[in-house]
């Protein structure tokens, strides 16, 4: 499986598309940080469309690059991590 991707190596438009969720669903820093810590465990993830509930947000990913972010009740078809 791989491992998710850091944020140095996301291409650099991906990088701006997260800011931009990350600003219109109001993620706070210690949802961030709690990103933080658990990219910083090296995750293996699915190949494929995958994504994790934090609780108050979801990422949603393919393979090791994150895609965007979604507000809690925001519905995701991905399989869960």
């Amino acid at each position: 499986m791989p491992q998710l991707e850091t944020w140095d190596h996301f291409p650099v438009a991906l990088r701006r598309h997260l800011i931009e969720r990350i600003r219109d669903r109001s993620i706070g820093m210690t949802d961030l940080n709690q990103l933080r810590l658990w990219i910083a465990s090296k995750p293996e993830v699915p190949a494929g469309d995958w994504y994790k509930d934090f609780g108050s947000f979801k990422i949603c990913s393919r393979g090791p690059y994150p895609k965007t972010f979604l507000q809690r009740g925001q519905t995701a078809k991905e399989a869960s991590i």
